[in-house]
């Protein structure tokens, strides 16, 4: 048994039915949808085409979002129905940045995420899902497709079908007859903030407001997009008129969006952002001490292996703190480690740094009581888990397939360049309170030096790169010609890259060690506000 839609565009006439049966069967609040219709229209006056595609759940075979969720609160029923279970939910936000159709929200009233769940209660008793009832063209099929004697598998059995980003490798169990890529390839038409719905400010979830930055602004989105697409009608165009003119000119001719739900925003904001940082301090100091003593060019001394100790649970606190805070759900924080979904990142990252946390305070408890018979060891270990404490981010970021940019095979070393960056500065700046030895400072510098040209280099990688979809080269645009720009080659590459690394080519003294530090730090932070926030840009729907 495997339960599908087909939407029928053929028959579709926009009414919204769908939508508000939807919204009265679960009370779905306003702002938000389980159901919703797209309009996208094409042609120029007179000669023009309205289209209308219901958007929901895809209810998929191989479901992005219920791998990512860490404590199962999205799971497959035996009927292949991808249900929720708000009761379970913490709130985190994974599977909505996983799901590359947008089908996710984040209920206002519950905190916690929803979606189209085929009504399960109504399938459960025999009857049909409420839109499918309430639809007065039988515009939308329901069905055991794999039951041959069912309408859905005779559909599907004689007409051609159209699913939405197939390349994700989902499979999708929403079908549509008649589909136009204009409509269901949302980067077809960029959302350009200019229809119905642009007065909806407000989003939903822990980033509400976040929605009203989110509109049409100079062109730049969806410059970017047309650009990847090859579409802006000459060459001229862009230096003739700048990307919101070119935009204009070719919207009046090409596909448009008419009807559209409200953005939900910046899901992951500066707390995402800030425990990436901190984390990348706290692993990074560990990692360079075990660096250190692995290559017996230089003694740090006892003092600095404390100071590394205290740094790291420090920063971890802190990575704890930040990831709770992020939650729609904080009190449910103890469910990633008590309910966990191994298949999550989110859940091996929650175990890491426990793990992590326990063997620094273990370590304290050797140092203190100087059993050095144990001390490597443990290190050892400690080193291990440090490393995945690290990189882990990059895997759980490539779990969230919504986001073309964040499937970047490079993500791993750039999270692991920037823990040895951050370490190394962090550390270099504790050096001001302590007597520390010539050969600790230059080893530290040293390090930072190397994670500089090795993090240039990635990031030279990451945004040079043949880019396979246009997402990802959508995102690439506003990095380096768009909206952060400024913030990326002056924040990013002058201020947290290229000045801390002439400081440390050309200066002397631990004054210039200090300050190249400083900047280290604000590059990075720099740098993960603008590699977390950028992609989610980028429209899902």
């Amino acid at each position: 048994m495997r339960y599908g839609f087909v939407i029928d565009n053929r028959k579709c006439i926009g009414c919204h039915a769908c939508t508000t049966a939807c919204k009265s069967e679960h009370n779905v609040p306003i702002g938000v949808n389980r159901t919703w219709v797209k309009q996208v229209e094409k042609g120029v006056f007179p000669h023009t085409r309205r289209l209308f595609s219901v958007m929901r759940c895809n209810h998929c075979t191989d479901a992005p979002c219920v791998e990512i969720c860490p404590v199962e609160a999205l799971y497959f029923r035996e009927d292949g129905i991808v249900d929720f279970d708000k009761d379970r939910c913490i709130g985190c936000k994974s599977c909505m940045q996983a799901c590359p159709y947008d089908a996710l929200y984040i209920d206002p009233e519950t905190h916690t995420a929803a979606k189209c769940n085929y009504c399960a209660h109504r399938v459960d008793i025999g009857l049909e899902p409420a839109c499918v009832n309430v639809c007065p063209e039988h515009a939308i099929i329901s069905g055991d497709m794999d039951n041959p004697e069912s309408e859905i598998a005779q559909l599907l059995a004689r007409q051609q079908v159209k699913v939405r980003k197939p390349e994700k490798g989902t499979q999708p169990n929403l079908f549509y007859i008649d589909g136009d890529e204009a409509s269901l390839n949302p980067s077809a038409t960029p959302k350009t903030g200019e229809y119905f719905w642009n007065s909806q400010s407000l989003g939903v979830g822990h980033f509400a407001k976040e929605a009203e930055k989110m509109a049409f602004s100079n062109g730049d989105v969806v410059a970017a997009v047309l650009e990847a697409n090859n579409q802006y009608t000459s060459a001229g165009d862009v230096a003739k008129h700048g990307p919101k003119k070119s935009v204009e000119v070719l919207m009046g001719k090409e596909a448009r969006r008419i009807y559209d739900t409200p953005n939900k925003g910046i899901l992951w904001g500066w707390e995402v952002s800030g425990y990436v940082w901190t984390k990348a301090i706290s692993a990074g100091v560990f990692l360079v001490l075990l660096l250190a003593t692995m290559l017996g060019t230089t003694t740090p001394g006892i003092v600095a292996e404390w100071w590394t100790l205290g740094i790291g649970l420090i920063f971890l606190t802190l990575t704890g703190a930040l990831l709770v805070k992020d939650l729609d759900q904080p009190r449910r924080f103890l469910y990633v480690l008590l309910r966990p979904h191994w298949s999550s990142w989110l859940v091996k990252g929650g175990y890491s740094i426990t793990l992590y946390g326990g063997l620094l305070t273990l370590l304290g408890v050797i140092l203190y009581f100087e059993l050095d018979q144990l001390k490597m060891p443990l290190m050892w270990v400690t080193g291990l888990t440090a490393l995945l404490v690290a990189v882990y981010t990059a895997f759980l970021f490539g779990q969230a397939k919504g986001r073309d940019f964040w499937q970047s095979p490079s993500l791993a070393i750039h999270m692991l360049v920037h823990s040895f960056m951050a370490g190394a500065a962090a550390l270099a700046l504790v050096s001001a309170l302590t007597d520390t030895s010539v050969s600790w400072s230059v080893f530290l510098g040293s390090v930072m030096a190397i994670g500089i040209v090795v993090n240039l280099l990635t990031m030279l990688i990451e945004l040079t790169m043949t880019h396979p979809t246009v997402d990802t080269h959508t995102v690439v645009h506003m990095i380096t010609k768009g909206r952060y720009a400024s913030k990326f080659y002056l924040g990013v590459v002058l201020m947290g890259n290229l000045l801390p690394m002439g400081l440390l080519l050309f200066g002397s003294g631990q004054p210039i060690l200090y300050l190249a530090a400083i900047l280290v730090l604000i590059g990075i932070y720099l740098t993960e506000s603008i590699w977390v926030e950028a992609p989610q840009r980028i429209a899902l729907s």
